[in-house]
């Protein structure tokens, strides 16, 4: 599971690492991003790629109650395209989800540990997501929201946890967004990251979304 991440670079860093300008002008460093939030991706619009903020906790379109996305903030790779939640965006709607770190929480004897990963770079990346539309039946604003896409763990993360977001690599980026990749292809993506990690001990002020602060990552 990933229920938080960071994303601190600078906006002239997103620019040089996806080849995109444009990042939108509300954007500004976030320590502790938490379900619920909007968060910052890149989809595939009608010139190529662009930016959105789509809601975190993915909300099918066919849903009666938008509240079902915050059970929907990780879609398992294993199956993911047969799962009702996730069949047309898989099809459909795939996205990056653009991040510089992730949470997760080690079991110690004294209990759960909140440890920072990020790329040994600690260059900015993106996560394999998938987003959706929901429109009210009875009128109102659409909702636009997303959800992270999962794998079983490197063997870097698995002292850690068994569960880690799939990475995306920059050549695969594109091919995740375009709509012409072949299915098999896109299940070939969704391994765990074979890249070069890191991993360290950060304060339990991540135990709470309130704190979205630098101190959030900074090392214990």
């Amino acid at each position: 599971m990933c229920g938080r991440y960071v994303l601190t670079s600078t906006q002239e860093e997103l620019v040089e690492e996806f080849g995109l300008g444009g990042v939108p002008g509300e954007y500004r460093p976030r320590y502790n991003i938490a379900p619920s939030q909007p968060v910052l991706t890149l989809v595939s619009g009608e010139n190529g790629p662009e930016w959105r903020y789509l809601r975190w906790g993915l909300v099918p379109f066919w849903a009666d109650d938008p509240a079902i996305g915050q059970r929907m903030i990780n879609a398992r790779a294993e199956g993911v395209e047969d799962r009702p939640a996730f069949r047309r965006s898989f099809e459909r709607r795939r996205c990056l989800i653009v991040a510089d770190g992730f949470y997760e929480w080690r079991r110690d004897p004294g209990g759960k540990t909140p440890m920072l990963i990020r790329l040994s770079t600690r260059r900015p990346f993106a996560f394999a997501g998938l987003w959706d539309r929901w429109v009210p039946r009875g009128g109102g604003e659409p909702l636009e929201s997303c959800a992270i896409i999962t794998t079983a763990a490197s063997p870097f993360i698995r002292p850690i946890h068994d569960r880690m977001p799939v990475i995306l690599d920059r050549e695969e980026r594109a091919e995740w967004l375009d709509a012409g990749t072949d299915p098999q292809r896109l299940r070939a993506l969704l391994r765990p990251y074979t890249g070069q990690l890191e991993a360290y001990e950060v304060s339990r002020l991540v135990n709470s979304p309130a704190n979205d602060v630098p101190a959030c990552i900074e090392p214990v």
